[in-house]
């Protein structure tokens, strides 16, 4: 598969309207007939036709043929929509080739504003899992069936509206940017995963403000992680060795009242306090921590 940028440069704005068209009627057809794609587009049926055989070609529409002929939007084409509209607003200028990283329900790459910051533009991807399975673990999909698109813009929103309000509090995660659809940019922070951090300098600091952000998610903003590992944690460390973990991957959080929230809340603590006490030898008892990152407790 050619790289994102360079699909994204094949595209005209005849191509992108088409695209837009198709996103919309989604809602109401699975593969929106042919007829109406023309309607709809209010170009002419040529220009059209030449563009769904681009996007056809490029796998960004899939097409359907027999009692009628379709199109769908795939995800290499909502990808397409989603940049563009980055694009536009000046959010994102360029976007790397290849992956900073691929996770089950996203992928991750570096890209840069136009005024030169470098940025995450995360993917999110739902549907490389089942969906009974995305139903089990992520408690804001839906009781009632939504496409795998629809979730993953869901996932893209909660996770920019987490950020948002994570970052307003002094929170240790990445400073969110923009959003559009399933694309979230965010700040690139660098760092390394905790899960590959081995020599850590000062581990009982670092565990603490791990905790803090915690804290400051479920007191401040009324949320928990409910996904909290060594592998959602980016170690930075600056010129004067102080070590800087950030939180990342936000969009699977529970409010604070949710009827699981405690027993996802201890789970996060105890993965990551038994992680410091096996990797770094940091003691520290869970319900201690959860005690402090409820407010129930000053110190931990």
């Amino acid at each position: 598969m050619e790289p994102i940028p360079l699909l994204y440069r094949r595209l005209v704005d005849r191509d992108f309207r088409v695209l837009l068209v198709i996103e919309r009627l989604m809602k109401r057809y699975e593969y929106v007939p042919l007829e109406v794609i023309e309607r709809r587009a209010r170009l002419p049926p040529t220009h059209v036709a030449a563009s769904l055989y681009k996007l056809n070609n490029l796998k960004m529409v899939k097409r359907v043929t027999g009692e009628y002929i379709g199109y769908k939007l795939t995800y290499r084409g909502l990808d397409m929509l989603a940049i563009n509209a980055l694009v536009r607003r000046g959010a994102l200028a360029t976007l790397s080739a290849t992956t900073l990283g691929v996770g089950k329900e996203s992928d991750v790459y570096t890209g840069e504003t136009p005024g030169g910051e470098m940025v995450i533009v995360k993917f999110h991807r739902a549907g490389r899992t089942s969906f009974h399975q995305i139903l089990r673990v992520r408690t804001y999909a839906p009781d009632h069936y939504h496409t795998w698109m629809e979730l993953a813009k869901l996932a893209g929103q909660r996770e920019y509206r987490a950020l948002e309000e994570l970052h307003r509090v002094g929170a240790l995660v990445p400073r969110p940017i923009a959003y559009n659809r399933h694309v979230v940019v965010a700040q690139h922070v660098g760092g390394v995963e905790l899960y590959r951090y081995k020599a850590a300098l000062d581990p009982e600091a670092m565990l603490l403000k791990i905790l803090e952000t915690l804290r400051k998610a479920y007191l401040e903003v009324g949320i928990v992680h409910a996904d909290l590992s060594e592998y959602n944690v980016l170690v930075v460390v600056d010129e004067e060795g102080e070590e800087t973990p950030y939180i990342i991957d936000w969009p699977q959080y529970v409010e604070k009242d949710h009827p699981s929230a405690e027993a996802l809340l201890r789970r996060d603590i105890t993965y990551i306090t038994r992680f410091f006490k096996r990797r770094f030898d940091v003691e520290v008892e869970p319900e201690k921590a959860l005690r402090y990152v409820k407010g129930e407790a000053e110190t931990v």
